[in-house]
């Protein structure tokens, strides 16, 4: 990207926010059903692991799906000068978001922290909006954004009483939940200068000496094992979620709007609901069906062409 902005005396390469379309719009909503598992996933994990262990296994194997795939790809992943010091500000954003999200699991249902994690599209929005200036928001799309929550809420209010659960652990999740927003924005603004395989490889890479510090200062003498169910939850949380949709998702993250690509996400809570349907019968409702709609009708407002 050769074009510049200048903001001060300081020029910055310009932030590419195209319409997402038709495939992107496809791609985004595959990623958001894969993404409904990852907290059912993390949830399962946690039951032969402790928080900081799991995320040190799950982005080893991330990293080497994403490290293979930017080989295969002949993509240089050395730092080019002045790189550092930003990733090492995305990287603490990342961890952060990661130390919440499990530790907030550990203490809450795998069904509620998918709820409050996926709240992260409104902080996104709200970053976007005030760091982007192709991104602001408008009534319809601010309207887009409430209507497709209020679809999510539909679908789980009626779940929100049952199985385990801590307002601590939810509360956990919900500051991870702006974590997330708030690097969806910083990758996004990142991505414009340094390449998407190059900030992944290595946001994994200088997030997990941290992991591994904190497992052993915290969590030394916490049995660990690798039954089947946590080698499975491993794979999909590290070879599915941190290797193939943290792949596809910055790839076109660093071409078209953050704040419209993050609304088909709140499509990610009732992917839960669904393969719950699916794979398990639990019974399909109907406020799953009118969730689903809202949800629909939220996503359609805020990519409505002016």
């Amino acid at each position: 990207m050769n074009k510049k902005e200048t903001i001060g005396t300081s020029p910055r390469p310009a932030v590419m926010s195209e319409e997402p379309q038709g495939k992107i719009i496809a791609l985004a909503l595959l990623l958001a059903f894969l993404w409904g598992g990852n907290s059912l996933a993390i949830k399962v994990g946690l039951q032969d692991f402790p928080p900081m262990a799991l995320a040190f296994f799950r982005f080893v194997i991330g990293l080497v799906v994403i490290g293979g795939w930017a080989l295969f790809r002949r993509i240089p992943l050395r730092l080019r000068r002045g790189e550092l010091p930003r990733l090492l500000l995305l990287t603490t954003i990342f961890i952060l978001q990661i130390i919440t999200l499990n530790t907030g699991t550990l203490y809450t249902s795998a069904s509620r922290s998918t709820i409050f994690i996926n709240v992260y599209p409104f902080f996104t929005a709200l970053f976007a909006h005030l760091w982007i200036p192709s991104e602001r928001l408008s009534v319809t799309k601010t309207l887009g954004i409430i209507v497709a929550f209020s679809g999510v809420f539909v679908v789980v209010a009626p779940k929100l009483g049952q199985g385990e659960s801590s307002v601590i652990g939810d509360l956990i999740v919900l500051v991870s939940g702006c974590f997330l927003g708030l690097r969806v924005v910083v990758t996004k603004l990142l991505i414009q200068s340094i390449h998407p395989y190059r900030l992944l490889a290595w946001l994994l890479t200088l997030s997990l000496p941290v992991y591994v510090a904190i497992s052993l200062l915290l969590e030394r003498g916490e049995p660990m094992q690798l039954t089947l169910s946590a080698a499975l939850a491993l794979l999909y949380q590290g070879g599915v979620i941190a290797g193939f949709c943290f792949l596809a998702w910055t790839s076109i993250l660093e071409r078209y709007s953050a704040s419209k690509l993050v609304v088909l996400f709140f499509a990610t809570p009732l992917s839960g609901v669904l393969f719950s349907h699916l794979i398990l019968g639990d019974e399909l409702t109907l406020s799953l069906l009118g969730g689903a709609a809202l949800v629909a009708a939220g996503i359609y407002l805020v990519n409505m062409r002016g």
